[in-house]
């Protein structure tokens, strides 16, 4: 019987350590890499695109993210084609976060897949997981909104500026308000 690492329980969505050696040197490498995409302003969009192609597990043609951007590892993102990311957007990646072809996501934005347990004994360890979140294709979401763990949001939906988005948004709808309910 084999034992997992920490890094294949944070990707399987376990509870897992991030106080890792392997994990500290992926968040090592993406440190690097948003040092180098944040300081990118003057280049080109094919040559900021290369930088992602670098970071990202996919990204489409087209992609646009205007730095500064934070992520947690950038290797379980993954962009459709024509994806816009306006000014402060974070993803906290510990698991895949999947973001559809020519989705346009507003300054500040933030879409965290980390989780914590509920169970306090489990939290003074220091155990996190991560659950994936999806995002569908022509999907607007506003700035300065929260997109928590585990959420769903349909192709050609729209999330609200400042909208907590906890629960799945089904195709085509449009959610606001925190928390985000439908419109």
């Amino acid at each position: 019987m084999t034992t997992k690492t920490q890094k294949q329980r944070m990707l399987a969505g376990e509870l897992y350590l991030a106080d890792d050696p392997e994990l500290h040197a992926d968040l090592a490498r993406i440190s690097d890499w948003m040092e180098r995409y944040n300081a990118s302003r003057t280049l080109s969009q094919p040559e900021r695109q290369r930088l992602l192609e670098e970071a990202f597990a996919r990204v489409g043609e087209g992609c646009t993210i205007r730095p500064p951007f934070t992520c947690d590892y950038g290797y379980n993102i993954s962009l459709g084609r024509g994806v816009f990311m306006n000014f402060n957007c974070c993803i906290l990646d510990v698991v895949a976060v999947t973001i559809g072809d020519m989705t346009q996501i507003g300054p500040g934005v933030q879409i965290l897949t980390a989780d914590h347990p509920r169970d306090p004994a489990e939290r003074r360890q220091m155990l996190e997981f991560g659950r994936p979140i999806t995002i569908g294709a022509n999907v607007w979401i506003g700035g300065g909104a929260l997109i928590l763990p585990g959420v769903t949001i349909g192709d050609d939906a729209i999330i609200g500026a400042g909208s907590v988005v906890t629960r799945d948004v089904p195709p085509g709808a449009t959610a606001v308000g925190n928390p985000a309910r439908l419109r």
